[in-house]
Formats: structure tokens, sequence, C-alpha cells
């Protein structure tokens, strides 16, 4: 194999691999339970199948930056943006969730996202072309040995007890916030949870004793479970409510999250957790409890929750919030 196509076959790969990693990704964000664990394991294999790359890519690198062009600057902070990503993943499968203020994962997932433009841009300056050569029995076997040795790579890497969705327990939920979302200052006083057309306050709400054991498993990398009391759902919705396809749950932020109308009675609206009133970081006066789903579906400082006939599915699948 000359080198030309030696370098155009480890492009190759390599696109192939890092859209697995970030499609596996963002589908474990999803996932809870063992089907999340499959999908773990896969994303590792092509971080593993990436790493394994790294000689033969250094060599098309080397090659590449003999040619004089104004853009090799990208490519550099292309290549470091997935080292750091691969970087913090391991740190964190390791055991070692929190860097400060922040976490591994925090690390892993912002370097993931911030490389997205310049991979973008990797692919329209050096467009990948498939070939006919390509699927030849032995690039067959050259991807089944890469696969195999990425699976035992996967095998051999430091992994603490985690759970199925990678994430590792914390004692007591930890205060966070999704994306851009802010924590924001609510006069309980003057709040109203508008619900079916009524306007309910704190008050009548913490009235309520309902109590839920559900494990909160954020995308941060840590879950924790904890008795939260409040209200179920289906005891504040009209009974005209059954008509309707799905719920709306919508925070004083903005920040919103739609359930399906028949989920109203698993559904919690919190005002207290492991016995306490709910502090501001944890979603008072009133957050959503949603046992099953990740962290990102417990709606924090909900104001409104509105029954219509868009199904449940109808919204992206991560907030853009």
């Amino acid at each position: 194999m000359t080198p030309v196509a030696s370098g155009r076959l480890t492009n190759l790969s390599l696109f192939v691999l890092l859209a697995v990693a970030f499609a596996s990704g963002w589908l474990a964000f999803e996932l809870s339970g063992q089907p999340a664990r499959a999908i773990l394991v896969l994303h590792a294999a092509a971080g593993v199948g990436i790493v394994l790359l790294v000689p033969w890519k250094s060599l098309v690198a080397r090659r590449g930056f003999r040619r004089r062009h104004t853009l090799r600057w990208a490519s550099v902070v292309l290549a470091i943006g997935v080292v750091v990503s691969i970087a913090f993943g391991v740190v964190h499968s390791a055991g070692h969730p929190n860097i400060g203020y922040l976490t591994a994962m925090d690390f892993h997932v912002g370097a993931a996202l911030c490389v997205i433009p310049f991979l973008l841009w990797h692919l329209f300056a050096r467009p990948l072309k498939l070939r006919a050569t390509d699927l030849s029995r032995r690039n067959f076997l050259l991807g089944g040995a890469l696969a195999g040795a990425a699976a035992l790579g996967v095998a051999l890497l430091p992994s603490a007890r985690r759970a199925p969705t990678g994430s590792f327990q914390a004692a007591y939920p930890v205060a966070t916030v999704w994306m851009f979302d802010t924590v924001p200052e609510v006069d309980v006083a003057s709040w109203r949870l508008a619900v079916g057309g009524r306007a309910w306050t704190y008050d009548q709400l913490a009235g309520y004793s309902d109590r839920i054991a559900a494990v909160i498993d954020c995308t941060g990398g840590w879950y924790s479970e904890q008795v939260w009391e409040g209200v179920l759902l289906q005891r504040l919705l009209p009974v005209r409510a059954g008509g309707g396809a799905s719920l709306n749950v919508r925070s004083i932020t903005g920040y919103s999250r739609r359930f399906g109308i028949e989920d109203a009675g698993r559904l919690l609206l919190a005002t207290r957790l492991a016995g306490d009133l709910l502090d501001a970081g944890h979603g008072y006066p009133v957050r959503l409890v949603v046992p099953g789903q990740r962290g990102f579906a417990w709606v924090k400082w909900v104001v409104a929750i509105e029954v219509d006939d868009q199904p449940w599915w109808w919204q992206p699948p991560f907030p853009l919030q």
C-alpha cells in the first residue's frame, strides 16, 4: 500500500471512529441502565481505536505539515481537542470525577463540542472519497484487527466502580445547571405554579407529602438516590387533561421538557429533598422528579405545566438552553 493510500485509509478510519465516539457519547446521555452500559463500552472502544491510530496519523500529519497552508493551526486545534477529550474521559473512568469546581466529564464533553467545527472544516477542506478498494478483504481484516485491539484496550483500561451510565455515586445531589441555565432568585410570596388553568401557591403544594425514592443521574458524571417529597403531578391535573397527549413542564428560566400524559402518575413535584426543604441550587421552590430519566429531565424552578396535543417526543433530544 502506498503512503498516500495508507494515509487516506487512516483518515477514513479516524473519521469513522470519531463519528462513533460522538454518536455513542450523546446517545449514552439519553439512556440509563444496561443499555447505557453497552453504548458506553462502544464509546470507550472508539476512543481506544483513535489512540491506536495515532502512530499512523502522525506520519500523515508530518507529510501534511511539509506543505504550506494558512489553516494549519486549525488542524492542530482539532488534534489538541481530541487529545483533551480522550484524556479526561480516561481520568473520569479511572475514578477521579472532580477537577476543582468542574468535573472530568465537563472537560471531556466540552472539548468534544469544541472540536466539532474544526472537524467539519477538516472534512470540507480535505474531503474523503470512498473507493471500491476500501471494501477489500485486506481492509476488512485490518478493521477487524483494529476493533479487536480496541476491545482489548477497553478491557485493560483502569475503571472504578460506577453506575451503568458511567456516573459515580454521590452521597447528596450536586447543585448543577444545564449548559447556559442559571439559578434564579424566586420570590416565593408572589410565585405561582400554573397547572390546568389554576394557580397554586407554594404553601398549598408544600402541604402535600407524597414520597418517591428515586435516583437522579446527572450527565455531569454523578448519581444519587434520595427520598423526594412533594405532590404527584396527577393530583394537580384537571380531569379533562386525559384528553391531551403530553405535559410540557416549564421553568422560570424558560427551560422546559415534555412528557407523555400517561406519565403524570409517576412524576413528582418536589418541595423537599431527604427531609429538608429544597435550596435554590436544587430547584426551590419546586422541581420535577422523573424516575428512570437522566438529570436534565428533572426541571427545576417549575412555574407552569401545560397540557397539549403535541407528542412527548416533539422536542430536542437535549435541552438547547
